[in-house]
């Protein structure tokens, strides 16, 4: 099975992520660790990334593509993939679908976990990330035990200089002026599933697994 999480920043994408990893036995593939990974390896794909990014400019399609596709020929892709912050836009969305088809390979469905705005922002001022392995916290959902430090790695915990109420409004006024079309994308194709993403993580979790086995028994 092939996935997109389609959410605005702080709707829970990698949280439900790591759900759906372990409940569908998926890989979870993140395009912020790609590029990471591929930048930390020194690779050429990362490489090309990084002479973008130093310049401020957004990686190009072709190249966030190509490492989406060398990520999911690891054997812990063979029973599927979740991708997560990619594709962000209409354009995206084609250019990976015509690069899977010529790998005779598909987006089954896109989950698009919605939030409401005023929830959004409660969220995003009161998340912390951990600096090392990126975990994330919030200090009245999901606290760390420690103040301050991961409960994974038991590093420093941090807040983005953009997690302030001004920029996040922005961010999610973008967002969703990108986000609007890749929707009607996925839902003139039949393949987009939309999934109340407030309340509870093991509520929202649970929706999506639901809403995923009713899909696929009408298939």
């Amino acid at each position: 099975m092939y996935l997109v999480l389609l959410g605005a920043p702080g709707a829970g994408k990698g949280t439900q992520a790591a759900t759906l990893t372990k409940e569908l036995k998926l890989a979870h593939i993140a395009s912020g660790d790609l590029f990471r990974q591929a930048l930390s390896k020194g690779t050429e794909l990362g490489l090309q990334a990084k002479a973008y990014m130093e310049k401020g400019q957004l990686v190009p399609n072709e190249v966030t593509i190509k490492m989406v596709l060398d990520r999911i020929t690891a054997p812990d892709c063979a029973a599927g993939i979740i991708l997560d912050g990619f594709p962000r836009n209409v354009e995206q969305a084609k250019a990976l679908d015509e690069a899977l088809k010529a790998q005779k390979k598909g987006i089954d469905k896109a989950v698009y976990i919605k939030v409401s705005e005023a929830e959004l922002l409660k969220r995003l001022t009161g998340r912390w990330i951990c600096r090392s392995c990126q975990a994330p916290y919030h200090e009245v959902s999901s606290p760390s035990r420690v103040k301050g430090k991961c409960d994974k790695c038991g590093c420093e915990l941090y807040q983005r200089a953009d997690d302030n109420t001004e920029t996040i409004k922005k961010r999610l006024v973008v967002f969703f002026a990108e986000t609007a079309p890749l929707i009607e994308y996925y839902s003139k194709v039949g393949k987009l599933i939309e999934v109340q993403g407030e309340g509870s993580m093991q509520d929202i979790g649970a929706r999506i697994i639901a809403a995923l086995k009713v899909k696929k028994s009408n298939n």
